[in-house]
């Protein structure tokens, strides 16, 4: 069984760390970066304490779920930087990327045949958990995983909140403790460590580190890949440098209009970071730290009520405690669920008021019923939530208000709740740069009624479910010149 040492580390064998090994190894899979990194900076101790080399694998295979060149380009990049980042340190880099289904089978095996222990990321989403698990029975040597998700360790707590406010209260009354425990902004820094001579050839024969070309992942090498072709890559780059110039734009152009302007489709002051959190090109640490620093904050300025309100309790402007209770609040409000619950994809997820009144209006007549193919393609009737799945297939993502439209339409064209729930899993994870992740999750789920309540009065088809419309939103905000961007010419 795992052992939970700390809040944020997890012992997933019972295998000895081998203090003859040749190196620790860090298999970077969901935090890919080499700064405010908790799992880094537990590989860096672990090898300074044994006085070895530190090796960094990074791999990427080719047969992951909705594996496309969009996807593989993102996390190319960010590979690309750390070869870079690590070519003139003592850090050996190993970046790996499958060419062929099945072919990195048996490398993390050999890798740790050499190794005196092995550190990795504990990420509660996608396929990572299975992955670490499965892992963990075939390996003959200590295996830790390191939380680095949140500003509040996963651990913390054992319980899964259903509604935002117990979660923020939660917050209120623990988190105070954790923002004096932030990861090191570069553990590699005061590092001493050997460095390796070399990864043993039977290994890198085999199992050939990408070169410099496959990092850059031009298109033409992408198309040798057996990956989905048609979800062409996004126009913004990945990795951890352009996740810091997104939080510089951000907070010198975005942040003080935040609160006002984070609806207007034209100019937008959100944060556009979720991409980037997602794939752990940078940490909620260094946002909250940044933010923190803008702000002149210091934890002496923390409320002392915890009681839920969104406004007053961290001691900064308005702006930045709207922002933070998206990267805090909501964020980990849906990694809370997903490190204690393993259906939070499932219909079964919702909650139980929100399944009966939907099984309830099942059978309600729709106005329309679309399939998954007219609805990926945009083909409705209406031309709000078409221009948001143009910009779902185009960019990667979907303005944050029009997204719950996209969902709420969609249960509007569904034939049941179900279908519903599993045509906007598919196309948000097909599409979205940001989707596979907890926090996609709770968008798509919060459309059927998680972390919501019932509202009247009761409809057809939605029940008790939060009613939108396209007419409301076209009143709320100014859609022209969004939908001029996102027309039907737009993908021509």
């Amino acid at each position: 069984m795992p052992e939970t040492i700390g809040l944020r580390f997890t012992v997933c064998n019972r295998a000895p760390i081998v203090s003859d090994g040749d190196y620790v190894l860090y298999w970077m899979i969901g935090q890919r970066r080499v700064s405010w990194n908790f799992a880094l900076q537990r590989a860096v101790d672990l090898a300074q304490e044994l006085g070895k080399p530190l090796v960094v694998f990074e791999a990427l295979r080719c047969d992951y779920p909705w594996a496309s060149d969009r996807l593989h380009r993102f996390v190319l990049q960010g590979m690309a930087e750390h070869r870079d980042r690590l070519a003139d340190t003592s850090v050996t880099y190993f970046p790996y990327v499958e060419r062929q289904v099945g072919a990195g089978k048996g490398l993390l095996e050999a890798l740790a045949k050499k190794a005196c222990a092995i550190v990795t990321d504990d990420f509660p989403s996608f396929f990572l958990p299975g992955m670490v698990t499965a892992a963990a029975d075939r390996l003959g040597v200590r295996f830790e995983k390191v939380d680095s998700n949140g500003l509040l360790p996963l651990a913390a707590t054992d319980r899964v909140f259903l509604r935002a406010v117990d979660f923020r209260r939660f917050l209120q009354k623990e988190l105070a403790k954790h923002l004096i425990e932030l990861p090191e902004a570069d553990p590699l820094a005061r590092a001493r460590l050997p460095r390796l001579e070399r990864l043993p050839v039977s290994i890198t024969r085999r199992w050939k580190p990408a070169s410099a070309e496959m990092l850059r992942a031009e298109s033409c090498v992408l198309a040798e890949l057996p990956i989905d072709h048609r979800v062409e890559a996004v126009a913004y780059d990945g990795g951890s440098s352009a996740a810091e110039a997104a939080l510089e734009r951000f907070l010198d152009r975005r942040l003080s209009r935040y609160v006002d302007d984070r609806n207007v489709l034209a100019d937008r002051a959100t944060s556009e970071l979720s991409p980037y959190l997602h794939f752990g090109h940078i940490s909620a640490h260094q946002v909250f730290a940044a933010v923190a620093e803008r702000e002149s904050w210091n934890p002496g300025r923390l409320g002392d009520r915890a009681n839920g309100a969104r406004q007053g309790w961290w001691g900064m402007s308005p702006e930045a405690e709207a922002f933070l209770d998206q990267l805090v609040t909501w964020r980990e409000l849906g990694y809370n669920m997903s490190s204690l619950r393993d259906d939070v994809r499932s219909y079964s997820s919702l909650p139980e008021w929100a399944r009966a009144t939907l099984e309830e209006h099942r059978r309600d007549p729709r106005p329309e019923v679309y399939t998954l193919e007219e609805l990926e393609h945009a083909r409705t009737y209406d031309e709000v939530w078409n221009a948001a799945q143009r910009e779902l297939v185009r960019d990667g993502r979907i303005h944050n208000y029009l997204r719950m439209l996209w969902g709420k339409k969609i249960l509007q064209w569904s034939p049941t709740p179900r279908q519903a729930l599993a045509a906007m899993i598919e196309l948000n994870d097909k599409y979205a740069v940001d989707g596979r992740n907890p926090n996609s999750y709770s968008g798509i789920c919060w459309c059927l009624g998680r972390y919501d309540r019932p509202w009247g009065p009761e409809r057809p088809i939605f029940g008790k479910i939060r009613y939108m419309t396209s007419d409301s939103t076209r009143r709320k905000l100014n859609l022209g010149p969004y939908l001029a961007e996102f027309g039907p010419l737009s993908l021509a």
